[in-house]
């Protein structure tokens, strides 16, 4: 398969699962198998879109971005005070994240592992939407020091490909007491420095594979990711006034089921 047209359908894979309750992180791995394309040169290639993805939020929600450098009358979430709470969700998974890296890239990037997890944020998923809960928090300028730091607890599940980043921190803010659109737009921005992070560490470790020859097939798949991302974040906070996450639960159980029969 033409190198272009891998980036095509990575790029449109990452932009479409990256914020939503499904896992990027294993959609990407499932595909590359499927296509063939594995190894070292594919990661860093999807550490690359997954920049796009991100760079798609910050222009969604620039004016919650900008508020963090620049003070906001009325608005608890901006300056120090959004950086701060930004910070606390942001040290638990990537303090772990730092100590068990070698071992998730060894032990858990497999179709298999990503099926498992999968399943498990699936009955997650359900478990929390049966709960009974209490919303006092409704818009990001409600959230707690303590909210912030337990959603990056919850981060942490996030760690195992194919739970979902964005699953882990919806669930989690919902659990501790935010609404369902407010814990998920606070997952889109809590997204943005650790996936930044991330990528940004991988990417140094991982940039010389790449030479400029590649930098079509890279541009590719990163504008691709970038308008993906927007379309599905502006279609999930449209989905989440009329739906629960049980549709994307059962998804991700029938996914994991295909993935078991092609795999297995």
């Amino acid at each position: 398969m033409d190198a272009w047209l891998i980036a095509v359908i990575m790029g449109i894979v990452e932009g479409l699962t990256e914020f939503l309750p499904v896992s990027s992180t294993g959609h990407l791995i499932i595909c590359g198998h499927l296509l063939g394309f594995v190894g070292p040169k594919a990661e860093t290639f999807e550490i690359v879109i997954q920049l796009g993805a991100i760079l798609a939020v910050v222009l969604l929600y620039w004016p919650r971005f900008l508020g963090l450098l620049l003070p906001e009358q009325g608005k608890a979430f901006s300056s120090l005070r959004g950086l701060w709470l930004l910070f606390l969700t942001s040290l638990p998974a990537s303090l772990l994240g730092l100590l068990v890296h070698g071992y998730i890239k060894e032990h858990l990037f497999s179709p298999l592992t990503v099926a498992a997890a999968l399943f498990t944020g699936a009955l997650a998923i359900f478990v929390v939407e049966a709960m009974p809960r209490r919303e006092n928090m409704r818009s990001l300028d409600e959230l707690t020091p303590a909210t912030a730091l337990g959603v990056g607890l919850f981060q942490c599940l996030a760690l195992w490909p194919g739970f979902s980043r964005s699953a882990s921190t919806i669930m989690g803010g919902m659990l501790l007491g935010v609404d369902r659109k407010t814990a998920a737009e606070y997952s889109f921005v809590a997204a943005v420095p650790i996936m930044f992070a991330a990528t940004g560490y991988d990417f140094y470790k991982s940039a010389k594979l790449f030479n400029a020859d590649d930098l079509f097939m890279l541009a590719i798949g990163f504008v691709v990711s970038f308008f993906s991302a927007w379309i599905a974040v502006k279609g999930f906070i449209y989905l989440l006034g009329k739906l629960t996450l049980r549709p994307f639960a059962v998804y991700r159980i029938g996914l994991a089921a295909l993935v078991l029969l092609i795999f297995s």
